[in-house]
C-alpha cells in the first residue's frame, strides 16, 4: 500500500500547481465578483494537457489517469472551485463519448475538446428534479433518420459556452411500458436548441450554468451516444465514477484553501501582544481543518486510484463526495471564525470559499444521495 504520487505525478502536480498561481489565482477574486466564465483559459489549459489528461494520445489526450485528473482539478479549485466546476463538467461529457461514443465521434469530437477549443458538457437535471433520473420529460423521437427532441434541462454547467452537450431523453419503452432513456449529442447551433436563462448563482462562479431548451431540435441519428435505451446507466456511471470524483476533488481544493489561508492569518494576525495562532481555540479550529483535508484527500485519491485501476468505485466516490463536500462547509466555516470580522469581508477568500462549498453540496447528487449509495452497499456487503 503506497500513499505517495510517483516522481512523474509529483512534477504533474507542480506543473499544475505553477499554471494555476500564474493565471488562475490572481483572477480568482474578480471572476467570483463579476460572474465571469474565463473561456480565454479553456485552449491553455488544453495546451496544459489539464483537459484531456484522462483521454488516450489518439483522441488529442495525455493518455494518463483519472487521479491525474482529480489532481488537476484540486489544484484549480484551491483558487477558482467555479472554474474547476467547468473544467470537470466538459470533463464529464468527454468521458461519456470516450467510453461509450463510436470510433467517428471520438475522433470528430475529443481532439477538440482536449485542445479547449470545444466545450462539453452531461446535461441530466430538470425542473423536476435532479436525482429521479427516471422522472425526465425530455423527449427524442426518431423520424426519418433524425431525433426529434423537445424538453428542457436546468442546473446545467457550461449551459450557455458548451459546443457539443451530451443530453439524457426518453426515446422509448421497455416491454412493462416503463420509459427508457438515450444519451444524445447536440451541437450549438442546431436548430430548435439554445441555451436558456442563466442563473446568478450563490458560489461556484466563473462556471455558466442555466437552461437548456429543445423545441422540435433535429440531431442525425448518428449523435446518439451507446445503444439506445442505455441512457440511464450511461448517464449513472459518469456522474457516479467522474462527477462525483471531480466534486470530491474540488471540495478537497477548498479545504485546502481554508488550511492555508487559516494558517497564514492566524500567524500575521497579533492580538494581546502575540500572533492569535498561540491562542489554544485558533490552534484547535486548524487541527480540525487539517484532519478535513487529508481525510478528504485521502479519500478521494483511493476512489481515483481504484477507477484507474479499473476496480469498481462508485461507492468509494459516494463516500468521498459526501465526506469531501460536507467538510468543505465545515472547513470554510471555521475559517471565518478564525479571521473573527476579517472573515466576513469579501477583500479575502474566506466568505468566497463558503459560498463555493455550499455550492458543492447538491452537485452530482446531495449528501442524502450519497448516504443512499453508502448505506445500500454496506448493507450488502456487511
Amino acid at each position: 500500500m503506497n500513499f505517495n504520487f510517483t516522481e512523474e505525478q509529483e512534477m504533474l502536480r507542480a506543473a499544475f500547481a505553477e499554471f494555476v498561481k500564474e493565471e488562475i489565482a490572481p483572477k480568482a477574486a474578480k471572476w467570483d465578483e463579476d460572474n465571469y466564465t474565463p473561456l480565454e483559459l479553456m485552449p491553455k489549459m488544453g495546451e496544459m494537457g489539464i483537459l484531456g489528461v484522462f483521454v488516450p494520445e489518439q483522441y488529442g489526450g495525455v493518455g494518463l489517469g483519472h487521479t491525474e485528473r482529480v489532481m488537476a482539478l484540486e489544484e484549480i479549485a484551491r483558487h477558482s472551485a467555479g472554474l474547476a466546476m467547468m473544467v470537470f463538467t466538459h470533463q464529464l461529457g468527454m468521458a461519456a463519448i470516450l467510453d461509450y461514443g463510436t470510433e467517428e465521434q471520438k475522433m470528430k469530437y475529443l481532439p477538440g475538446m482536449c485542445a479547449g477549443t470545444e466545450i462539453c458538457g452531461l446535461a441530466v437535471t430538470e425542473p423536476g428534479g435532479g436525482s429521479d433520473v427516471a422522472g425526465q420529460k425530455t423527449e427524442a423521437k426518431l423520424e426519418d433518420g433524425q431525433w426529434v427532441v423537445n424538453g428542457r434541462k436546468c442546473f446545467i454547467t457550461n449551459s450557455h459556452c458548451g459546443t457539443a452537450t451530451v443530453i439524457t431523453c426518453k426515446t422509448g419503452e421497455d416491454e412493462k411500458g416503463r420509459s427508457t432513456f438515450s444519451c444524445i449529442i447536440l451541437e450549438k447551433g442546431t436548430e430548435g436548441y439554445s441555451p436558456g436563462r442563466e442563473e446568478n448563482k450563490l458560489g461556484l462562479r466563473g462556471s455558466m450554468t442555466g437552461e437548456l431548451i429543445m423545441n422540435n431540435a433535429k440531431v442525425p441519428e448518428e449523435n446518439l451516444v451507446g445503444e439506445a435505451g442505455m441512457g440511464t446507466p450511461i448517464a449513472m456511471k459518469e456522474i457516479g465514477e467522474v462527477g462525483r470524483a471531480s466534486m470530491a476533488a474540488i471540495a478537497t481544493g477548498i479545504i485546502r484553501g481554508c488550511l492555508e489561508d487559516a494558517v497564514k492569518f492566524s500567524k500575521e494576525r497579533i492580538v494581546y501582544g502575540k500572533p492569535v495562532s498561540k491562542l489554544q481555540a485558533i490552534q484547535f479550529h486548524i487541527a480540525e481543518i487539517r484532519c478535513d483535508y487529508e481525510a478528504a484527500r485521502l479519500m478521494t485519491y483511493r476512489a481515483a486510484a481504484l477507477k484507474d485501476e479499473g476496480k469498481p468505485a462508485a461507492t468509494e466516490f459516494s463516500m468521498a463526495k459526501y465526506f469531501a463536500t460536507e467538510a468543505a462547509c465545515r472547513a470554510s466555516k471555521r475559517l471565518i471564525e478564525i479571521m473573527g470580522g476579517y472573515g466576513v469581508v469579501n477583500e479575502y477568500a474566506a466568505g468566497r470559499y463558503h459560498r463555493d462549498a455550499l455550492g458543492c453540496i447538491s452537485s452530482g447528487g446531495t449528501s442524502e444521495i450519497q448516504k443512499i449509495i453508502v448505506a445500500g452497499d454496506t448493507l450488502k456487503k456487511y
